[in-house]
């Protein structure tokens, strides 16, 4: 299975809808469906009674499917805390019994269920993947783990499978991708990684020659599963589109800028020769006006939205715009376009804007 390739490609249809990401800001659901690898485990412990011990057991599995559901809050500042229901099932593939495996006759399937709590962080890169938000995450919680006839069955009283269900508790680590879709605001395309691991399960019941026998079996639940899903967040404003070309209501024109950067990108300087072509006849003035999100301290941003202005500035004189028409002014977080909690990294939010007048 080639997952890059298939999340890809279904970023690339959704082209036309894809949004500039925001941090998630309050309740959220988000499913996701996709397949799974359960890790082939050793069966250790002991079978009839009295007990006979188990040696050279074991099982192995084949891909299967798995499906994630989750309620979760967004803090606004990339910290997500939800819990999730999970279901995994994976046939077996082949089974060994005496140190020798069988593949011929692989029997019965392995299953997984349970409830975490989760704790994951959106990593804002601002534009920089065209939207896309890569994430990382951790979860704990409890697991029923549960076997339906896993081992070997040639006929109806030639057979070595296992039975039973056990619950553990269990840990796994997330990496992720949000792909934010303008078309439905707060709705966002997701493909995550998840490794999951729990602390085992005991079977308690085997059947061996077609006879049913009182087991003590303790088998392993390590998994791997990879997962495309959406993700909705109930209170999300319109998202909007960064804005590629000058605003042409009022005469104004905006510059954007990377997080904690005041240095003009080459789409900056070409907006800026644009207002130095639109000055024509009639304007005496152009203010230059710069501001920041809502990151960082007040004093900091308050002098990061004067350098911004000034690197405005600056390119304008460059320009041939004489110096006595242009006003610089720095407001630091006050006048957001889009309002934000305090701390989150808006692009929007980071901009000069240039007045003509």
């Amino acid at each position: 299975m080639n997952f890059k390739n298939t999340f890809l490609a279904a970023a690339l249809l959704a082209a036309p809808a894809i949004a500039q990401a925001q941090p998630v800001n309050g309740l959220y659901v988000g499913a996701g469906v996709g397949a799974n690898f359960l890790d082939k485990t050793n069966f250790s412990g002991t079978w009839d009674s009295p007990a006979i011990r188990l040696e050279g057991e074991g099982a192995e599995f084949s891909w299967g499917y798995v499906g994630v559901l989750s309620l979760g809050w967004g803090f606004g500042n990339g910290l997500r805390a939800e819990i999730e229901g999970s279901y995994r099932q994976n046939a077996t593939s082949s089974s060994k019994a005496s140190n020798q495996t069988y593949s011929s006759g692989a029997n019965g399937n392995a299953s997984s269920y349970g409830a975490m709590v989760n704790i994951l962080y959106d990593i804002d890169l601002g534009n920089m993947l065209g939207g896309i938000t890569p994430y990382v995450g951790a979860g704990v919680g409890y697991i029923w783990h549960h076997y339906s006839d896993v081992g070997n069955r040639t006929s109806d009283t030639d057979n070595n499978f296992f039975n039973g269900t056990s619950g553990a508790f269990g840990a796994q680590a997330i990496a992720g991708l949000s792909l934010p879709i303008s078309a439905v605001p707060g709705l966002a395309m997701t493909a995550e990684y998840r490794f999951m691991m729990t602390a085992g399960h005991t079977m308690d019941s085997n059947t061996y020659q077609g006879t049913k026998y009182p087991a003590n079996a303790d088998v392993d639940n390590a998994n791997h599963s990879i997962l495309l899903g959406l993700r909705y967040a109930f209170n999300a404003a319109p998202t909007r589109v960064a804005a590629a070309a000058p605003v042409v209501a009022a005469r104004t024109y905006l510059v954007f800028f990377d997080w904690n950067k005041s240095d003009l990108t080459d789409r900056a300087k070409q907006i800026i020769g644009e207002v130095a072509s639109a000055r024509g006849t009639g304007v005496t003035r152009i203010e230059v006006n710069g501001y920041t999100d809502r990151s960082g301290a007040d004093q900091y941003n308050q002098g990061l939205s004067v350098r911004r202005a000034n690197a405005v500035a600056a390119e304008l004189l460059r320009r041939g715009v004489p110096r006595n028409e242009i006003v610089t002014r720095g407001f630091g977080e006050a006048n957001p376009l889009v309002p934000t909690a305090d701390d989150v990294r808006e692009p929007q939010n980071r901009r000069v804007e240039i007045i003509l007048k």
